[in-house]
C-alpha cells in the first residue's frame, strides 16, 4: 500500500506530516511513500531529501490523493479536500470530530476511513501516538519565547555595573502538558515562575520543577483528571470566583502570564479579565494559547497580536506549533509513524484495522461506511473502574481483627517451629558426641547473633543486597572468633583469615554504601 502526505493547504501552516526519516520508517513496515512536492519546505525538508529517502514526488495534490492508499495531514481536510477519500482510502489527520459532524457523516458516506490523532486515547500504551501532547509540549515551549520575545527585559535577574535588574515574574494558568513545558522554560530562564491549576495533585510536579504553586484556600476538590482524559474538569461558581479573586490579587506583581486552560469539546473559559489586564504593569506580556477556542483572557483576539490601553501585549496566536515546524513536524511525523506500526502488526505493507484495539478503535471516527464517533470508553479504564467498585474499604474494626488473626497465626507458627527444633535438638544429642554438639551449639549462637546483628539495620544506609551480605560475614566473624581459642594451630589459623576477609567485606560494603550516599549530598 502506499502512504502519502499533502502540502497542507490550510493558511500560514508549515507543518508537515511526513519528514524523511519517518518515511524510511514507514517504508521498513512494507510501505511505498509519496509527498507532494513542497510539502516539507516550509519545514525544511526539501524535495532532495525525500528522493534520497526514497519517497517519490508528485507534482500536484490531486496526484498524490489518487495514487494514495493511505494519506496523513496535520489540519483536517477542506471541502475540496473530501472529495477525493473515496471508498477505500484511510485519512491520518488532526479532525476534531465533535466540531466537524458533517464533514464527518460525508466521508462516511464515501466509504473512506478516518483516524483522528486528535482522539488517540490517552492510556500508557498510547504515549508514543499521543500528538495532542506533542504539539502542546511546544506550544508550552514556544509561548515563553514569544512573551520573551515581546518583554522588555530579563527573564533572569541580574547584578551589573549600570545597575540592577530584578528577575521577571511569570504566572502559568494550566498544568498540562502546554502549562508544564511553559513551566520548565520560564524556570530555566531564570524567571520567578508562578502556577496555578484547579487540580491540587499538580502541585508536587509543579514545584519538582521549580515553580511556586498558587493555593486557593477552598475547599472543593477537583474531579480526578484520569476520568477526564487527564483534563482538569470545570469548577463550581464558587470555585471560579476564589479563583479570579487570587488572580485579582496577583495582577499588579506579575509581569508574564502564560494561559493554557482548556478542555476539548467545550469553549475556553474566561480566567485573565480586562480588569486583571489593567491591573499589569505596562509591558507587561499575556500569551494565551487557548486563543483557538475564544481564549482565557477577555483581550484575547484569535491569530493577532493586540496592545492593551495600559500598554501591555495579549498575544492570540494559533499557530505555536507550526512557528517550530520542524521540530513539530519531526514529532508529529513520528507519532503518526507509531501508529501506523500498530496497523501493521505483520510488517507485509498491509492496514489490519483492528476495532477490538483500544488504541485504533478510540482513535477511528469513521469505518466501513459508519460513523463510529464518539469511542466507547477504553477496555482498561472499564476493567478498573469495576474492580474499584468491588474493593469495599475495611472499617478500623476489621482491619484490627485481621492483625489480631495474622499475629496469633504467626504465634502459632513460631511455638511449632520451636518444637520441632527443640524435638530434633534432643535426638541429635541423644546419639551425637559431645565435641560435635558444642560446635552445633556455637554455630547455631553465631547465625543467630549474627542474623539479629545485621539484618535488622534499616535499608536507608544499606542497600539490601550489602545488608543480606554483612549478614552472612557477621555470621562467619562470629564463629571464627569464637574458634581461635581452639588448641588446633590449624583451627586458629583458618578461624584468622576468616576473621580477616569477612572483615574486608564488611568494612569495604560500608564504604561502598558512603559514597554511594555521598553522591546525593549537595556540595
Amino acid at each position: 500500500m502506499i502512504i502519502g502526505a499533502p502540502k497542507e493547504i490550510a493558511a500560514d501552516e508549515k507543518r508537515v506530516a511526513m519528514t524523511p526519516d519517518s518515511a524510511l520508517q514507514l517504508q521498513k513496515l512494507g510501505y511505498e511513500c509519496i509527498i507532494q512536492s513542497g510539502a516539507g519546505a516550509n519545514a525544511g525538508f526539501t524535495d532532495a531529501a525525500y528522493r534520497s529517502a526514497g519517497v517519490k514526488i508528485a507534482n500536484t495534490a490531486a496526484e498524490l490523493w489518487k495514487s494514495s492508499d493511505i494519506i496523513t495531514k496535520v489540519r483536517p481536510p477542506e471541502a475540496k479536500e473530501v472529495n477525493y477519500l473515496t471508498l477505500g482510502k484511510l485519512l491520518i489527520s488532526f479532525f476534531y470530530p465533535a466540531q466537524n459532524p458533517d464533514q464527518m457523516a460525508l466521508i462516511a458516506k464515501n466509504n473512506a476511513n478516518v483516524i483522528a490523532m486528535d482522539m488517540v486515547p490517552r492510556i500508557s500504551r498510547a504515549q508514543k501516538m499521543d500528538a495532542l501532547s506533542s504539539m502542546a509540549n511546544i506550544a508550552g515551549y514556544r509561548s515563553v519565547i514569544e512573551a520573551g520575545n515581546n518583554f522588555g527585559r530579563f527573564f533572569t535577574g541580574q547584578i551589573t555595573a549600570a545597575g540592577k535588574v530584578p528577575p521577571a515574574k511569570v504566572l502559568i494558568i494550566g498544568a498540562g502538558v502546554a502549562g508544564l513545558a511553559a513551566i520548565g522554560t520560564a524556570t530555566s530562564l531564570g524567571a520567578i515562575t508562578y502556577a496555578f491549576d484547579v487540580r491540587p495533585e499538580v502541585a508536587e510536579q509543579i514545584e519538582s520543577m521549580g515553580a511556586e504553586f498558587v493555593y486557593l484556600d477552598f475547599e472543593e476538590t477537583s474531579q480526578d483528571g484520569a476520568t477526564t482524559g487527564g483534563y482538569a474538569s470545570p469548577s463550581s461558581p464558587e470555585f471560579r470566583e476564589k479563583q479570579l479573586a487570587k488572580f485579582r490579587e496577583l495582577a499588579p506583581e506579575i509581569d508574564i502570564v502564560i494561559t493554557t486552560a482548556l478542555i476539548p469539546g467545550r469553549d475556553a473559559p474566561k480566567l485573565w479579565l480586562a480588569d486583571m489586564v489593567s491591573a499589569m504593569k505596562p509591558g507587561s506580556v499575556v500569551v494565551d494559547l487557548a486563543a483557538e477556542r475564544g481564549g482565557n483572557c477577555e483581550l484575547t483576539t484569535p491569530d493577532q497580536k493586540t496592545i492593551s490601553d495600559n500598554d501591555v501585549t495579549v498575544i492570540g496566536y494559533t499557530d505555536f506549533p507550526s512557528r517550530m515546524s520542524a521540530q513539530s513536524s519531526t514529532l508529529y511525523a513520528t507519532n503518526i509513524r507509531h501508529m501506523m506500526a500498530d496497523l501493521t502488526p505483520d510488517k507485509d505493507g498491509q492496514v489490519f484495522h483492528n476495532m477490538d484495539d483500544d488504541v485504533i478503535r478510540g482513535a477511528t471516527v469513521t469505518h466501513a461506511g459508519a460513523v463510529t464517533f464518539p469511542p466507547p470508553a477504553p477496555k482498561v479504564q472499564a476493567i478498573a473502574a469495576k474492580s474499584k467498585e468491588k474493593v469495599k474499604e475495611k472499617t478500623p474494626e476489621e482491619i484490627r481483627a485481621e492483625e489480631i488473626a495474622a499475629f496469633k497465626q504467626t504465634t502459632k507458627n513460631q511455638v511449632g517451629l520451636l518444637a520441632i527444633g527443640g524435638v530434633l535438638l534432643l535426638g541429635v544429642g541423644a546419639y551425637a558426641p559431645a565435641s560435635f554438639m558444642q560446635h552445633f551449639i556455637v554455630f547455631v549462637l553465631s547465625v543467630f547473633v549474627g542474623f539479629q546483628v545485621i539484618w535488622n539495620v534499616s535499608h536507608s544506609l544499606h542497600t539490601p543486597l550489602m545488608a543480606v551480605t554483612n549478614a552472612i560475614s557477621s555470621i562467619i566473624i562470629l564463629g571464627a572468633i569464637l574458634q581461635i581459642g581452639s588448641p588446633s594451630v590449624l583451627v586458629i589459623v583458618l578461624s584468622a583469615v576468616s576473621v580477616f576477609f569477612a572483615g574486608i567485606n564488611i568494612f569495604g560494603g560500608f564504604l561502598v554504601t558512603r559514597r554511594m550516599l555521598a553522591m546525593f549530598q549537595k556540595s
